[in-house]
């Protein structure tokens, strides 16, 4: 467990959702209502290297995440997302699945979510 890892240091209340192997919190830096991260309790840096309990929890979590929100956000759809890498835009070296819930009108047009990362090839439908 590094000294500097946020996550490996987290105060327990912050904590929502829990198992043996992951756990949820509330994004400290949410781009929308209710954006959660599900993390696992052992610090690894990618998805693949998770063991295969580890994933079963997060995804496990991640349903659970998601059933929490619809009842408290009550959101249109969501986004779900993992930067695995730093050319990827992973900021933490610590594994991290975002569960960011979005609403009808949150931004000008949706359409072709996380391609919005290469401007240039994620308006692909009007081509």
């Amino acid at each position: 467990m590094p000294p500097s890892c946020p996550f490996c240091n987290l105060s327990a209340d912050r904590i929502i959702l829990s198992d043996q192997f992951a756990f949820t919190i509330q994004d400290g830096f949410p781009v929308s209502p209710g954006h959660t991260l599900i993390i696992p309790r052992r610090h690894i840096g990618s998805f693949f290297e998770l063991q295969s309990e580890e994933r079963r929890s997060l995804l496990s979590l991640l349903d659970e995440a998601k059933r929490f929100l619809d009842k408290e956000f009550s959101p249109d759809a969501y986004n779900i997302g993992i930067n695995d890498g730093a050319a990827a835009g992973q900021t933490l070296s610590h594994l991290h699945i975002h569960l960011i819930p979005r609403y009808h009108g949150d931004c000008k047009d949706p359409r072709g979510g996380v391609r919005w990362i290469f401007p240039d090839k994620a308006n692909y439908w009007s081509k």
